[in-house]
């Protein structure tokens, strides 16, 4: 009996996803939960796993293509029932329409404009379209049956992008290689945009003395080892509950501040990055942050992550110092107010005791939003960060 592979429900306020690639062809065997392709939403990537054994016998939509929920992408059948199916019979289901997994509803009485382009926005979309003061029924939707996407509302909000884009249009040479952004990368470049375009950006820098730790942490046993990172977040989530206004979000004209401390905690992948959230950091001793920080990447890179494992972060720490930057400006992770970036931990000279020593040093960047966080706030939770880092020891009660 044939079984239809359809697009997830992978948030609350998911209503599509997009078709990343397909890891099988039509023709292809393959085995029950054994990945079948991969897609992409506003929240996380995933891949899809087959919910049967058998041949696949159709695909129903191409790479790159938007899907409602719910809607059929592919279809699996038994070995035997596909093995004696004529040849034409198979070109044929492998190019017929997509169809959805239930029954259409039956017809809904007229609607106004507005509420008609209500109806095909998500939360998101609309918290957006209400943040920039933009009427979204004035937007032409590209979604699925005209929903209005976020890609809509900040293609709307570019409106002279078009113009702009004109004029690069000759920029590539003969032998250059030209590619279009793939799905993650137009999200993350729309995500960046708006923040830039969103928040007053302002970078404060500390330079911290990492000696400590690193004493405490050659004398801990190999297997287990808390990393630089793990102590930082750790830090970071102290320095939170004693300056609760960097753990803040903005709301349209309000303010919103959080009761927990979720830290968000960026994780580089081959085509992007991607933002896993630490749930209570402040309740987690440093083991556990560690752990949760090997969990989260570890499942990151490999695309198992939830919508549940990037949702509700509070603030956001990103490391480029891994891959030995001394520091950086991030972007902030909106709607959030602050992101700290943690440049290269390394031993370089210090003054240590009016005296020159060798120390292990890093540079601490934190990027704040100036519409909500001064900078004297922002400079005292540095130096609650800095005090932690430095001294390193028991939460005082």
């Amino acid at each position: 009996m044939a079984t239809d592979v359809v697009m997830p429900q992978m948030g609350e306020s998911i209503t599509e996803g997009t078709i990343v690639r397909w890891m099988k062809k039509v023709g292809d065997r393959i085995d029950r939960d054994e990945p079948l392709l991969e897609i992409t939403t506003d929240k996380v990537d995933a891949e899809v796993p087959s919910p049967a054994s058998g041949i696949v016998v159709q695909i129903l939509a191409k790479e790159g293509e938007t899907v409602s929920v719910n809607h059929v992408l592919a279809v699996i059948d038994a070995p035997d029932a596909v093995a004696g199916a004529p040849a034409q019979k198979a070109a044929a289901v492998a190019t017929a329409p997509a169809r959805p997994a239930q029954a259409p509803a039956q017809p809904k009485p007229a609607v106004s404009m507005d509420d008609a382009a209500r109806d095909r926005t998500s939360p998101l979309v609309r918290k957006l379209a209400k943040e920039h003061h933009v009427d979204i029924s004035q937007i032409h939707g590209t979604g699925i049956s005209g929903r209005v996407t976020k890609y809509d509302v900040l293609d709307y909000l570019e409106q002279t992008g078009q113009a702009a884009q004109a004029g690069r249009a000759g920029l590539a040479k003969p032998g250059d290689r030209v590619e279009p952004m793939s799905v993650m990368r137009k999200k993350i470049a729309d995500h960046m945009v708006l923040s830039r375009r969103t928040s007053a950006h302002v970078h404060t820098v500390f330079e911290v003395n990492f000696s400590a730790i690193a004493g405490i942490r050659q004398a801990m046993p190999a297997a287990g080892k808390p990393t630089y990172l793990a102590f930082i977040v750790a830090a970071v989530a102290r320095a939170l509950r004693a300056v609760p206004v960097i753990n803040s979000s903005v709301d349209g004209d309000s303010v919103v501040y959080h009761k927990d401390i979720n830290i968000g905690v960026a994780v580089a992948l081959e085509g992007g990055l991607i933002v896993p959230v630490i749930k209570h950091a402040d309740t987690r001793d440093l083991p556990d942050v560690s752990a949760a920080i090997a969990d989260l990447a570890g499942r990151a890179r490999t695309k198992q992550l939830t919508p549940e494992d990037v949702a509700g972060g509070t603030f956001t720490v990103t490391n480029p110092g891994m891959l030995g930057a001394q520091f950086g400006t991030p972007i902030i992770n909106q709607p959030q107010t602050a992101i700290l970036a943690v440049g290269a931990i390394e031993k370089r000279p210090a003054v240590v005791n009016d005296a020159l020593a060798v120390q292990t040093m890093a540079y601490l960047a934190l990027g704040f939003d100036h519409r909500i966080i001064d900078g004297a706030v922002a400079d005292g939770f540095m130096s609650h960060v800095k005090q932690a880092l430095e001294h390193w020891g028991p939460e005082p009660a």
